[in-house]
């Protein structure tokens, strides 16, 4: 039998399979109310044959949005609506993390309370633009965090995880990586405090790790996982020595005993799957740009535990059974990555359509 279809323990979990469904921006939620609705419960349901789902990134706070149409975990309503989404997915047999996503800088006044300014561990611009209501704009400089303010955005990381649980999500996923709030402290290039979150790796660091420790203090570290990608260097992120900064990550991540390290690869100089998997003590997903013969290679190399697939999932539903059979799959349509309705969103077929 192919290892793609074995289960595997993912902390408190065991997964039917090893395909994880990456976390992926759909661009599908009211944005007055930072709602899921049902179309957003039947797009979700359809992928339930993933071994695990993890979801879109939840931001944890109004100040954590960072795109038109994104989701939050912050009102009572928002609980109760994904609520709805994870029993869709539970009934069909499936289990679902959720990933919150501070977005940090990459965000414009227009998207946050009172039109304030985006936050960052630093005052340093990034290049490119915001998705706003009103279209595509700069981006801003953003204001520099104080040290006072880190112990509450690291308490909204708590509550968002509390929150989680609440809706009924099997456990959660730190978003770490892409140039949002926690990336910017790790890096360098983005980094440029003197106090006790800037400077060393070790103080780059910091902010992810308590807000690592405040998360599994919540919901166990059993149940919380956090995604990384070195080397990226996605919206203006760059770091002078990435290979010393994650492993110095995730060498303090055995603290906690999390559920699993999420590490997603694009072009990196280094084999960060060969760095860091010795050195991490729970299950370990590989991403990036997989296809089938890709991720079974990674784990008849023991160089993986589970495969994170993002377009492949949103294309195709039923992707598990596809690998299975070896059948065609969808292609997908990135002209409606991000659109409306369900057109590119919940319309693609499975085998049985």
């Amino acid at each position: 039998m192919s290892l793609l279809f074995t289960p595997v323990r993912i902390g408190r979990h065991t997964l039917a399979n090893r395909l994880v469904m990456a976390p992926m921006t759909r661009s599908r939620i009211d944005d007055a109310t930072g709602l899921p609705d049902d179309l957003v419960a039947t797009y979700y349901a359809q992928r339930a044959s993933a071994g695990l789902i993890i979801s879109e990134g939840i931001f944890p706070s109004l100040m954590g949005k960072g795109y038109i149409r994104t989701p939050g975990i912050v009102t009572e309503a928002q609980i109760e609506a994904w609520r709805r989404v994870v029993d869709a997915v539970h009934a069909r047999g499936g289990k679902i993390f959720m990933q919150i996503m501070h977005c940090g800088r990459i965000s414009h006044p227009t998207l946050l309370p009172e039109g304030a300014t985006p936050v960052a561990p630093s005052a340093v611009k990034p290049e490119g633009q915001a998705w706003t209501p009103a279209g595509q704009v700069d981006y801003v400089t953003p204001r520099a965090i104080a040290t006072e303010e880190i112990a509450g955005i690291t308490a909204e990381y708590r509550r968002a995880t509390r929150q989680a649980l609440a809706a009924g999500f099997d456990g959660v996923e730190l978003h770490a990586a892409s140039g949002y709030l926690p990336e910017l402290f790790l890096s360098s290039g983005s980094n440029r405090r003197d106090d006790r979150y800037g400077g060393s790796a070790e103080n780059r660091a910091r902010f992810v790790l308590e807000t690592l420790a405040a998360m599994a203090e919540e919901a166990g570290g059993d149940r919380v996982g956090i995604k990384i990608s070195p080397e990226m260097n996605y919206n203006s992120i760059t770091d002078a020595a990435p290979e010393e900064t994650y492993t110095y990550l995730v060498d303090r991540l055995r603290d906690f005993g999390l559920a699993y390290l999420h590490v997603a690869l694009f072009a990196a100089k280094t084999d960060y799957h060969a760095l860091l998997r010795p050195i991490f003590s729970g299950a370990y997903l590989a991403g990036g740009g997989l296809d089938r013969d890709k991720a079974e290679a990674l784990l008849a190399e023991n160089r993986a535990d589970a495969c994170v697939f993002g377009a492949s999932f949103l294309a195709n539903p039923d992707l598990p059974e596809r690998f299975r059979q070896g059948a065609a799959l969808n292609i997908p349509d990135s002209a409606t990555f991000f659109t409306p309705g369900a057109k590119g969103y919940t319309d693609y077929p499975d085998l049985m359509t």
